[in-house]
Formats: structure tokens, C-alpha cells, sequence
């Protein structure tokens, strides 16, 4: 007798296995030779080596459509498991892709809701590095965790790095109360939230214990070689030229990389010049690095971000052509002074 355990990490497992069961009873039906339990995220298979073989096609053929969808009615799992798999490929392979991003607690459903982030998914899944970037509000951060999350589940990556330059907004940081730590995790503090919506609370805490998912400030990656991981930069804006060189020469053998930012929130001291605009620059035309640029378009927050951020813009090219006003307006009265009129 043979044995399989088939993980359903990427699907959500009360959609699986329906109400009371009744997807996992047609799935029984279908194949009565086999033992087939359920065991929490897990599914069973006991039987022969060809019964097993036959159902576990079946099964990723379902996984596969509700990774796309997110949900199955009984009837189309019906029709998965006692049709030609090629001829029910070619009727969902191109539903929705890359919407269903993963599943969190309780079934919860992590998509990409906007264009701009599907094209996240779409360009983490065939590059190596991906710069996305774009205002306050549009799931930049949200999604690229997301990312990592299903990458770590479907064992493409052993681990998960997040890391965030611990810069001021500013606050000093030397007068927060606590030690380094407490004193660093505010900074990290959305990447924490964006994981506690993926993953159970004690499996995050046992992955944070055993280090497969990590979370440290920027300057923690210096020295290090970063393997078989998925990594994101949150907040990269606030890095300068020699700190997001030092990041981007971590990636190691078998990783991805992520870095998020958003040049128009820059809070580095006035004498440091932001490193993201220039790194985007420079690698543009790298094959393997990919860039997304997001905008208003993509706020999934409060409806009024979405008018902030323009109100924002609208008054800075209202200041950069008054600015351009008076300098003009200066440089004509000194060109009328140095000729003497």
C-alpha cells in the first residue's frame, strides 16, 4: 500500500473540503479505492501506487483552479474529477490569474486587488528582483509580503527576510523608551501586521522563533549572504546609495528580492540623497530586475487617500512652477543690474 500527504497551504481548506464535507465525500466517490482523510491543512491518500497517482492529478487540477479563483462550486469539482484534465485546464487555466495571492487565518483571502499589483505577481514570478514603488496606500508592502508568504508555502523558498531602514520621521530614536529592540520594532511594525493577516498567530511565532521568517532593520544585512530566501525591502526611499548597494549584494544563490518605496516620502536628513531613484536608474535595463510603478490609481485605503495624494501632488507642481517663477524673476533683475540699467 502506498501512502501520499498532499499540503492545500495554497487554497483555502474549508473551500476544499466544503460544508459538512461534501467536496471530500465527491472526491471519496470518485475514487473508492482510496483512503482519503482529511487532516487539518493536509490531505491523505492511501491506496495503490495508480489510484494515487490518478487522484493526486485530479487534486492539483483543483488546487490549481482555486488558487485562480478562490472558490469551487460542488458541480465544476465534479466535473474536474470525472472529465479529461486537458479539457478542463483549457476552461480555467486563464481565469483570474495571479488575483489569489494566498489564504490567511480563517480562509481569508489575500488577492491582488489592483492591476498595478497583479503586475507585482505577475513580474516576482519571473524575475529575480522587482522595485515597486509608488504612494502611501496602494499595497505595495501588503502584496510583496503576500508574495513571500505563498512562495515560503509552496517551498520555492526556505525562509522569508523583511527588513526596513530604522530611519526617524521625525522622532529621535535614541529617546524612544526600551531597549534596541523595542525600540526598532515600531519601524518594523507593518511588516508584522501584514503577517499576523497570513499566517496563524502560533505558526508565525514559530516561525519567527526558528528564524524561517526574520525581520530586522537594514543595517542588520551587512556581512551576510542571503540564500534560498525571499527578500523585501521595505521603505528602501529612506536608504542612501551605499546602504541599497550593501542590500542588493546580499541576494544569494536561489532567492528573490522585493524593494518597496515611496520617493516622495523621503525622511532622510537634508544632507543624504535618497539611493532609490538612482538604483532604479542604473539596473533598468538589467534582465532579471523588473520595476513597477504604482499610483493613485492602486489606494486600497481610506477613499480619501486617493484625493490626498493628488491634492499633494497638484501642490507640489503648483511650488515647483512658483519656485521656477522666482528664479526666473531673480535672475532678470540681476541681468538688468549687471548691464547697468
Amino acid at each position: 500500500m502506498t501512502e501520499l500527504i498532499i499540503d492545500l497551504n495554497t487554497v483555502n481548506p474549508i473551500e476544499f473540503f466544503g460544508v459538512n464535507n461534501k467536496k471530500l465525500d465527491i472526491l471519496k466517490k470518485r475514487f473508492p479505492l482510496l483512503k482519503i482523510l482529511s487532516r487539518g491543512t493536509q490531505l491523505k491518500l492511501s491506496g495503490s501506487a495508480e489510484q494515487i497517482k490518478l487522484a493526486k492529478e485530479k487534486i492539483e487540477l483543483i488546487i490549481q483552479y482555486m488558487e485562480r479563483t478562490g472558490d469551487m462550486s460542488e458541480h465544476y469539482m465534479e466535473r474536474i474529477l470525472g472529465t479529461d484534465e486537458t479539457e478542463v485546464a483549457d476552461n480555467f487555466i486563464d481565469k483570474n490569474p495571479n488575483d489569489i495571492l494566498v489564504f490567511g487565518p480563517n480562509g481569508k483571502t489575500i488577492k491582488a486587488r489592483t492591476a498595478n499589483q497583479k503586475k507585482m505577481a505577475r513580474e516576482a514570478s519571473e524575475n529575480d528582483i522587482v522595485f515597486a514603488v509608488g504612494p502611501a496606500g496602494t499595497g505595495k508592502t501588503y502584496t510583496a509580503v503576500a508574495l513571500a508568504v505563498r512562495a515560503l508555502k509552496n517551498k520555492t523558498v526556505k525562509k522569508i527576510i523583511l527588513t526596513r531602514p530604522a530611519v526617524e520621521a521625525g522622532e529621535s530614536l535614541g529617546f524612544l523608551p526600551g531597549d534596541l529592540k523595542e525600540k526598532i520594532d515600531p519601524y518594523l511594525r507593518p511588516l508584522y501586521d501584514a503577517l499576523d493577516d497570513m499566517i496563524p498567530a502560533d505558526k508565525l511565532n514559530y516561525y519567527m522563533t526558528t528564524r524561517v521568517i526574520e525581520i530586522a532593520p537594514l543595517a542588520y544585512m551587512r556581512g551576510r549572504t542571503l540564500d534560498n530566501a525571499f527578500i523585501i525591502l521595505d521603505e528602501a526611499q529612506n536608504t542612501n546609495d551605499l546602504q541599497l548597494k550593501m542590500f542588493l549584494t546580499r541576494i544569494g544563490a536561489n532567492a528573490k528580492a522585493i524593494i518597496t518605496g515611496d520617493p516622495t516620502q523621503v525622511d532622510l536628513p537634508k544632507n543624504q540623497r535618497s539611493g532609490l531613484d538612482k538604483a532604479m536608474r542604473i539596473l533598468r535595463n538589467i534582465p532579471g530586475i523588473s520595476h513597477v510603478e504604482l499610483d493613485e490609481e492602486d489606494v486600497v485605503r481610506h477613499r480619501l487617500v486617493k484625493q490626498i495624494i493628488k491634492a499633494y501632488d497638484k501642490a507640489h507642481i503648483q511650488e515647483e512652477q512658483q519656485e521656477k517663477e522666482y528664479q526666473e524673476k531673480k535672475r532678470a533683475q540681476y541681468s538688468k543690474r549687471d548691464s547697468g540699467q
